[in-house]
């Protein structure tokens, strides 16, 4: 994929470079957002006759996560159909905790490929064998303990956004 598909000419490193800087450009903020939007979710769920007064929870939220306030005008719940008509109550954080379950397993790909990089037909195995073949039959976290020997870590999600230092 870091070839020219006619030439063959490898992608030259200074523009693969460019390219990885924007994919992770400003992936901190992308990263906040979601924990704002997961926080304020999980807030108005979860508090009863508090949740009235959702500007307030989203603004309490906000005061303790964001980097970067919007306007005082700005109404994002108003918009926010995923919390309220798509489905989510309280699940927002889905979106982010499958991200790091995702960066996570793929990690162990990386951790155990051979020097050239090409994978390691035990970790597919264990895989297949952890996550595919158990399917349903127990918790998904049983099947990533069982897959990776321990519980979730961020540590490959912020590498593989940039963030890791």
């Amino acid at each position: 994929m870091t070839a020219h598909v006619d030439t063959g000419e490898p992608l030259p490193r200074e523009l693969f470079d460019k390219m990885l800087a924007a994919k992770n450009f400003q992936s901190g903020l992308q990263t906040l957002r979601q924990i704002e939007f997961s926080l304020f979710d999980m807030r108005l769920h979860c508090e009863g006759e508090k949740a009235h007064n959702f500007m307030q929870i989203l603004q309490e939220v906000r005061d303790e996560v964001s980097v970067l306030q919007p306007p005082s005008w700005s109404r994002t719940p108003h918009t926010f159909s995923h919390i309220f008509a798509g489905g989510y109550a309280a699940g927002y954080y889905s979106y982010k905790w499958a991200e790091v379950l995702s960066a996570d397993a793929y990690a162990a790909f990386e951790e155990t490929a051979a020097p050239d990089g090409s994978p390691n037909i035990e970790t597919g195995r264990k895989y297949r064998k952890a996550i595919l073949e158990a399917g349903g039959s127990r918790s998904a976290m049983e099947s990533f303990k069982d897959f990776r020997g321990r519980a979730p870590q961020l540590d490959a999600l912020l590498r593989h956004q940039g963030m890791n230092g």
